[in-house]
């Protein structure tokens, strides 16, 4: 009996030790992989001072009228993602792709992840610029926060153009977003793990090589720091800091909605866009085929409508 016994034990003893040793394992390679990944990470924009810290911009095109990109929760890296419709902008605009604290090139920061504090830091780095007059383009989130910017600053914003914004009251927006584990599981190496089992995240979209390679090591850097972390946490509290609000009414706004046949809940979605462009003057809705990053797909046709839509 004594033999079976010590065979069960050193089984038991295997399978415990086994992932301990592996998470053991993906922790040090992920400490090192990821001082090989800040080196690996280059440069572009510029640098601006807003509160004692650097915020990057990316500035392309001379047209001259301005717009001034904001990019959805999450995006660790909006200048470069931006990308597919900077191209089809600049050409007839000029175009400030702005990474907000936490994301791209720009520092971390301690200041509330407010949507009044973001919407701050943003006129900032644009005063630093010398830019007072523009149209705001924002996606996903970045409507919640153009709406607090856009009565902030209502002198400086021409209009606003969404990329299949946020809205006041959708549905779950005071619904809290969980941030528990992540930095754990940054730590542990196994969202190094998931991320090289997912693949190409930006497959068959329009970036080089070396593009998809800095968005990777950007969405490595940015995705469980601080700032982002901080951001994440207050996303129901800036969605009720906004309830029942609307765009000034002399502002147009434009907005483009992802109409994805396959999402039962697609006319809901498309219907809380026509209300709040209703609420304005001059509102117009344009429902376009394609999942929630619509710049990465759709980009002629959002600059083609932009471009008319400003011009009227």
């Amino acid at each position: 009996m004594r033999k079976p016994l010590k065979i069960t034990l050193w089984t038991i003893g295997a399978l415990v030790a086994l992932p301990t040793l592996t998470l053991v394992t993906t922790s040090i390679v992920n400490v090192v992989a990821t001082t090989s990944d800040l080196a690996e990470i280059t440069s572009y924009g510029e640098l601006v001072s807003v509160d004692g810290k650097e915020m990057n911009v990316v500035v392309s095109g001379s047209g001259a009228d301005t717009i001034v990109l904001l990019p959805g929760l999450g995006t660790a890296a909006p200048g470069l993602d931006f990308q597919p419709l900077v191209s089809e902008l600049d050409d007839t605009h000029r175009v400030v792709a702005v990474e907000p604290f936490g994301t791209g090139l720009s520092d971390q920061t301690d200041s509330p992840r407010t949507a009044e504090n973001i919407a701050g830091e943003v006129h900032d780095a644009l005063r630093q610029l010398g830019i007072d007059r523009y149209a705001l383009m924002g996606h996903s989130i970045s409507g919640i926060y153009a709406l607090a910017y856009s009565h902030l600053f209502a002198s400086e914003v021409t209009a606003f153009i969404g990329i299949d914004s946020s809205v006041p009251d959708q549905p779950g927006a005071e619904e809290p977003t969980p941030t528990d584990g992540l930095v754990a599981l940054r730590d542990l190496g196994l969202l190094r793990v998931a991320s090289a089992v997912a693949g190409d995240a930006y497959a068959g979209l329009p970036y080089d090589e070396a593009t998809k390679e800095q968005m990777r090591l950007l969405t490595t850097k940015n995705s469980t720091a601080p700032t982002l972390l901080d951001e994440m946490d207050a996303t129901a509290s800036n969605f009720a800091s906004v309830r029942g609000e609307t765009f000034p009414a002399d502002l147009p706004v434009l907005l483009f909605v992802a109409q994805d046949e396959a999402d039962p809940d697609a006319g809901g979605w498309l219907e809380l866009h026509e209300i709040q462009a209703a609420s304005v003057d001059r509102g117009q809705v344009v429902a376009l085929d394609g999942e929630h990053y619509l710049h990465h797909t759709q980009s002629r046709r959002i600059a083609d409508d932009t471009d008319e839509f400003l011009a009227g």
